[in-house]
């Protein structure tokens, strides 16, 4: 069986999306990939190195003013070099962020995110599944309980600690998680099929 490998490139800027990225690991690991966090905030070269040799990666930010937060700006500007020789050409792509409001306009962080791995060439994958907390026996326990389908979308009030995500959002990163690492699967192994 192969195995994918998948990097989460995410920066979080109190913790929230920290938790978030973590959960998107464990779901990614669940389903047999070789995962590695990367903060982007942070980063190394041998990250950078990690990024370039992944199947797969996954970009997470916090939602600010309507889209994601500086220093993921910073480092999508960094990539340029990786743009113009086309180093993520073809990888799957995914995302996930959060904000203090039930939207949020995290709906333009995600589509931020598609137009990003686009300009390199990647494939997205949006969560594959119907919203929940849609019907009167529906639930805010529901997975995807915001109805994003481009990527995983969490909403933890401003004066919540870290630990404060909600226990829904947390389980559906970690469907995103699963989700990506399944796909990223097939494509590799479709690839090596050629």
């Amino acid at each position: 069986m192969t195995t994918p490998v998948v990097s989460i490139a995410y920066h979080s800027g109190y913790g929230h999306t920290a938790v978030l990225a973590e959960a998107v690991r464990t779901g990614a690991a669940e389903a047999g990939a070789t995962v590695s966090l990367i903060n982007v905030a942070e980063i190394t070269d041998a990250q950078w190195e990690q990024l370039d040799a992944s199947d797969a990666i996954i970009f997470g930010s916090p939602t600010y003013m309507g889209t994601a937060s500086a220093a993921f700006h910073a480092f999508a500007e960094a990539t340029a070099q990786r743009w113009a020789t086309r180093a993520w050409q073809d990888k799957i792509a995914a995302g996930f962020t959060n904000s203090s409001s039930k939207s949020g306009d995290k709906l333009n962080t995600l589509q931020y995110f598609t137009v990003f791995a686009a300009q390199h060439g990647m494939h997205w994958i949006g969560m594959g599944g119907l919203p929940g907390w849609n019907s009167s026996t529906a639930s805010e326990d529901d997975i995807n309980r915001l109805g994003f389908f481009l990527g995983s979308a969490a909403q933890t009030d401003n004066d919540a600690s870290p630990e404060g995500v909600h226990k829904a959002d947390i389980a559906t990163a970690e469907v995103l998680g699963r989700r990506i690492a399944e796909q990223a699967r097939v494509y590799v192994a479709g690839r090596a099929a050629l």
